[in-house]
């Protein structure tokens, strides 16, 4: 099927090695990350876990399926470590034919097609076909659902990827047929042997170039443990090095390949949760420089300031609260300076609230002693409020009793008076605990006091 703008939808075909014809042509021409795709398990850097004898990703690439392994996967983890690579591997075992769907493109009427031309491929010519759908996060429900049927009777061998967490972003049903496999990040061994094996292999750079430590580190680091990436990066090094018609790749040729390193964050998925969630910890346990670097990563992935605000006002309230009750005071600042000026000099004022709310003393005495409170009245526990606290302010009220023996705190000594406020089943409850931290420790005594005398102890 042919898009109206000139792509498919779905490209399909028994697996063909890349390198297996005209290789001096494919060579010249096709990208170094395409011709270092490893063609079985054991050339894969990284995965260990996924890739142990009798593991289930094993079996189901050497050919079997059904009791001794699953009929589909989903393959979840960080851009460049893998996913695809496994689903071409998975094509080459048996007697398979590869078909990959187009997530952006492809509808449910390009689903169903897929499927009935692979129940008729298994049924008439005994050919299995393994759809490879890349970022099935994409496909909505409807799409994911008309998936099932295939899935669920064997017609198609699913192998779908995703940088997003399956458990929000794959159907319910989809995700019970599917053996689930989290693929981890590189590591920095891992890409030195994807490196050298791009370096030496005659499908690679053939030997043709050496790479100082230097560019070697560069690489690497900017790579953001992209190993597609990384093969992407060596190779521009490499024709940057061919330009002035050198043979060693030098950290100057790294660096105009590549300049910065690779951000890896999505604003609606796991990285944009998981670094907040990194950002917050780090505040609510003092770390400054921990939450400085999250911020840092934030700022650059362009991240929305106005987001960032608004967790470190929570932050000041719920972590810092009366330990430092200027910290709040800094937060809005922050926030409202956000809105004034905007990015890049915001970023400024972001840094202040964060290194202000990390390094206060911390309390969380406020808002748990609120939280203890609403669990007391979801409970039904608060009766009605004592008469001389009422309104009395309307015609009526005083022969109702209300406000009769209130007296006013102002009149008192102190300005506080010795006088039931809470409700009588609620009389000496205590709610609020203060902390011993910054200024706090001043509010416990001030607290101890005052409930001495409004109790009349």
């Amino acid at each position: 099927m042919t898009d109206p703008l000139g792509g498919d939808l779905f490209s399909s075909a028994k697996f063909e090695d890349p390198q297996a014809s005209a290789p001096g042509q494919r060579r010249r021409h096709t990208p170094l990350a395409v011709r270092m795709r490893p063609q079985r398990l054991d050339e894969i850097v990284g995965q260990k876990h996924l890739l142990k004898d009798g593991s289930p990703l094993r079996v189901l690439a050497e050919g079997s399926r059904g009791p001794a392994g699953p009929s589909s996967v989903i393959l979840y983890g960080p851009p460049g470590t893998g996913k695809t690579t496994i689903a071409h591997v998975i094509a080459r075992g048996g007697q398979r034919k590869f078909v990959e769907l187009s997530a952006i493109r492809a509808g449910v009427k390009d689903v169903r097609q897929v499927m009935d031309a692979a129940l008729n491929d298994r049924d008439l010519h005994g050919v299995t076909t393994v759809l490879f759908l890349d970022e099935i996060h994409r496909f909505n429900k409807a799409q994911q659902d008309a998936l099932l049927p295939g899935v669920e009777n064997g017609w198609v061998i699913l192998v779908a990827a995703t940088t997003e967490n399956p458990s929000f972003s794959v159907v319910a049903p989809l995700l019970s047929r599917s053996l689930l496999l989290t693929l981890h990040p590189l590591t920095r061994e891992d890409l030195d042997a994807l490196v050298d094996r791009a370096l030496q292999e005659p499908r690679g750079l053939n030997g043709q170039y050496s790479l100082d430590q230097k560019a070697r580190d560069h690489i690497l680091r900017v790579s953001g443990g992209d190993a597609r990436r990384v093969l992407t990066t060596l190779e521009a090094a490499a024709a940057v090095a061919a330009g002035r018609e050198a043979a060693e790749i030098t950290a100057e040729d790294a660096e105009q390949a590549a300049d910065f390193a690779v951000q890896r964050y999505d604003k609606d998925g796991d990285q944009h949760y998981d670094i907040i969630s990194a950002f917050i910890k780090s505040l609510r346990g003092s770390d400054v420089d921990a939450a400085l670097h999250y911020l840092a990563r934030m700022i650059v992935a362009g991240e929305d300031p106005r987001f960032i605000a608004r967790r470190l006002v929570i932050a000041a309230g719920e972590e810092v609260a009366m330990a430092d009750p200027s910290a709040l005071q800094t937060a809005i600042a922050a926030a409202d300076a956000v809105q004034l000026i905007g990015m890049p000099e915001a970023r400024i004022l972001l840094a202040q609230a964060t290194v202000h709310i990390a390094t206060a003393p911390k309390s969380n005495a406020s808002y748990k002693a609120l939280d203890a409170a609403i669990a007391d009245v979801r409970a039904g526990k608060g009766g009605p409020v004592p008469p001389h606290l009422r309104d009395a302010h309307y015609a009526g009220a005083h022969r109702l009793g209300h406000g009769k023996g209130y007296i006013y705190a102002h009149d008192a000594a102190n300005h506080v008076a010795a006088q039931q406020y809470a409700p009588d089943d609620l009389v000496g409850t205590d709610y609020y605990s203060p902390t011993t931290n910054g200024y706090e420790r001043s509010v416990a005594e001030r607290v101890e006091r005052l409930r001495a005398i409004i109790r009349g102890h």
